[in-house]
């Protein structure tokens, strides 16, 4: 890109905002030389970087008078509130006074304004929401979407979510032909929903790299780089995997506290235990991108601290170092993942 990068970060998304969302911008703006927009309520995002030193920092404060509170209703919510943090920082992106929207706010008001503001790429029917989780394979993750976007989807809309995770997973992890595989309890062809079943055969004749079903447990192996499933499917693997990594981790803590001998040997592993922590972290992904609409969009968990919310702007940037949205568009554009 010839210019710099600015990201639009609505300042008061979060349950832990604004301190979070503010701090971590700080961070993201010290550490990528980035210039941040924070988008929200003038006077309580001075009060808040009184608290830094922000000296040499592109941080240039967004008027936005109202806020899409986590429990509100989506759409009521986006229709209702045209002068709220979202709808501000979205429209920044649509003049292209900003590369890229982060938010970590009520994440259904996200999407329902990212369509409302910037609307779908050309072709795309749905959009879907996308991370990575750790894996074993090259590049040390898979890409998984949908992870929330549509809870309900037909098997053309998996078409594209593969078509989309393709290009995802080649310009910005850098995975050259990445395989594709569908979310399904069993790797045989006839195992799986009517859904599955149905987005099979398109699959196999999508021209990507389609290696077929693979079960939750092939994730973490690394069996595929991009797996494709439902909102509601992906969104119930992935906050069980976090779970389970949680528990896990604790467990396994509880478990060398109560033996001196192995208490000493964790201080020798410490490292590697840090590093494993650290690899299981939800706050190290910052985001998941909500491929399709016609602009870059980020949307982080409504937990995320300044940590998390300085790699969900990393995200961002790296979407727009990568022209992720370009990229999709011009896919869509040979016809290849185009549907009826």
């Amino acid at each position: 890109m010839n210019h710099p990068i600015t990201i639009a970060l609505d300042a008061m998304g979060g349950d832990h905002a604004p301190e979070a969302a503010i701090r971590g911008g700080i961070w993201a703006a010290r550490d990528f030389g980035l210039t941040v927009q924070l988008v929200g309520l003038p006077a309580v995002i001075e009060a808040e970087l009184t608290k830094h030193n922000v000296k040499g920092l592109n941080l240039p404060i967004i008027p936005a008078s109202q806020i899409i509170e986590m429990h509100e209703h989506p759409s009521v919510a986006v229709k209702n509130k045209k002068d709220s943090s979202m709808a501000v920082a979205l429209n920044l992106v649509k003049t292209g006074q900003s590369d890229a929207f982060v938010t970590a706010g009520n994440s259904g008001g996200a999407m329902a304004a990212a369509l409302f503001t910037l609307g779908r790429i050309k072709g795309i029917k749905r959009p879907a929401l996308g991370t990575i989780f750790p894996s074993e394979n090259a590049c040390g993750y898979t890409f998984l979407l949908d992870v929330g976007a549509n809870t309900e989807v037909r098997p053309e809309y998996l078409l594209q979510f593969a078509f989309m995770g393709h290009y995802y997973a080649e310009k910005v992890l850098q995975v050259p032909q990445p395989r594709i595989a569908l979310l399904s309890i069993g790797e045989e062809e006839d195992k799986g929903s009517q859904l599955v079943q149905e987005a099979m055969p398109m699959l196999k004749q999508s021209g990507l790299n389609f290696i077929g079903n693979v079960e939750g447990k092939d994730i973490p192996s690394g069996l595929a780089d991009v797996v494709v499933t439902d909102g509601f499917t992906g969104n119930v693997y992935l906050k069980g995997a976090q779970g389970v990594a949680k528990f896990l981790l604790k467990a396994l803590e509880r478990e060398i506290r109560a033996r001196p001998l192995a208490t000493a040997g964790a201080l020798l592993a410490r490292s590697a235990f840090k590093a494993l922590q650290n690899r299981m972290d939800y706050r190290e992904f910052g985001g998941g991108s909500l491929l399709g609409v016609n602009g870059i969009v980020v949307v982080a968990h409504g937990r995320s601290d300044a940590y998390a919310i300085r790699n969900a702007i990393r995200v961002a940037k790296q979407a727009t170092e990568n022209q992720v949205v370009t990229t999709i568009a011009q896919g869509m554009g040979n016809g290849k993942a185009r549907v009826d």
